[in-house]
Formats: structure tokens, C-alpha cells, sequence
């Protein structure tokens, strides 16, 4: 679910919509780049940050239900996520779901709060996120690119049809193209800071 679900940027209800697609576009690009900075989130670095844990779910009553909708996450240090069920029967399920996920973490239980030691990460965990994060933006790039290309496509389609001229189409494709190079140029942004972030001992 990495990749956000590829819509076209125009409303096709419109035979022949004003300046169709840069609000439309750029809207869809924004959502994509979102999409990738909640990936980057997800990536331990060497502090403790609460939202390490947004993708961790419980089976809380038979239903798999996100770890922030049962409890208040927070950092009490760098090196500490405390979680605070609001409801204490789900406290061992919570645990479990912790010990499971892909995170590595082993939760400390008192029977009221769990809290989980972030360790300080080694240089080669820190290498391995950074070809992580590299992933994620690599993936919110394909899917600006899929962006792009829906955008062009429905120009060239409405060149054919006679809704623009060619200079038209031209431009209107430049702008799409600008676009794609502005969202490119914020992940790469993204991307370099959260490397950063890793990297800081």
C-alpha cells in the first residue's frame, strides 16, 4: 500500500475543462509525496519516536485495530516509546503485537504501561534504513511518474479531439512536467533529511 492508487488528475465529466489539470495534478502529486513521508516515518532512526509503531495493529474484540486507536503513545527520552492502553485488557494483546511485528523491539509490560527500549542503532542498521528510505522515495517517484503520464496522455487525447492546439498541448505539457520536477525535487528533499536523521549518531 506503499504506492498510492493511481488516479487520473482530470475530471473526465468535463468535455472541456479551464487550465484541466495543474490544481488537480498537483493535488494528486502532494498525496503521493504524503504517502512517502509517512514510509519515511515508519523508518527507526536513533531516537525514540512514537510513530515507529503507526503500522503495528492488535486484535483488540476479533478486529484488527491500529496500536494509536487503543492506546497514547509517547516519548517520555530519546531512547524510551511508552504506551498507555485505554483500556488495560487489551495490555497483553498490545504486547504481543509489539513482540511480532518486524520492528525488533521487545516491549516491557508493568501491567499498566508498556515501554519499549529504542537501542541505539549500529552502523550497519543504519545503512540498512537509509536503502530503505531510498526505496520509499523510489516508489513515491514511480507513482508521481504514473501521475505524470496520466496527465499527458489525457492532453494529447484532448489535442486529438480538437480541445486544444497543438501550442496548447504543448504547453499544457511543459506545465504537467513542471510539476512532476517540483514534487521530484520535495521527496529528494524528504529523502535527504530523513538519511540525515538516520545517519546522526
Amino acid at each position: 500500500d506503499r504506492i498510492p492508487h493511481r488516479q487520473s488528475c482530470l475530471n473526465p465529466s468535463e468535455p472541456n475543462p479551464p487550465d484541466m489539470s495543474t490544481k488537480d495534478l498537483e493535488a494528486s502529486m502532494r498525496k503521493s509525496v504524503e504517502a512517502t513521508q509517512r514510509n519515511f516515518n515508519t523508518i527507526r532512526t536513533g531516537r525514540a519516536n512514537s510513530s515507529l509503531l503507526d503500522r503495528v495493529s492488535v486484535e483488540y474484540y476479533g478486529a484488527e485495530t491500529p496500536l494509536k486507536s487503543l492506546a497514547t503513545l509517547s516519548t517520555p527520552d530519546s531512547q524510551t516509546i511508552q504506551i498507555q492502553p485505554f483500556d488495560l485488557s487489551a495490555l497483553a494483546s498490545i504486547e504481543k503485537a509489539i513482540a511480532m511485528s518486524e520492528l525488533g523491539f521487545t516491549p516491557n509490560n508493568d501491567g499498566k504501561i508498556i515501554r519499549i527500549n529504542v537501542p541505539p542503532l549500529t552502523e550497519e542498521r543504519r545503512k540498512e534504513f537509509c536503502k530503505l528510505a531510498s526505496k520509499y522515495a523510489e516508489e513515491g517517484k514511480v507513482a508521481l511518474r504514473n501521475l505524470r503520464r496520466d496527465a499527458i496522455d489525457k492532453i494529447k487525447k484532448q489535442e486529438k479531439e480538437g480541445d486544444f492546439s497543438e501550442d496548447q498541448s504543448r504547453d499544457e505539457q511543459e506545465s504537467v512536467q513542471k510539476t512532476l520536477d517540483k514534487f521530484i525535487a520535495e521527496l529528494e528533499k524528504h529523502l535527504a533529511e530523513k538519511e540525515a536523521d538516520i545517519l546522526k549518531v
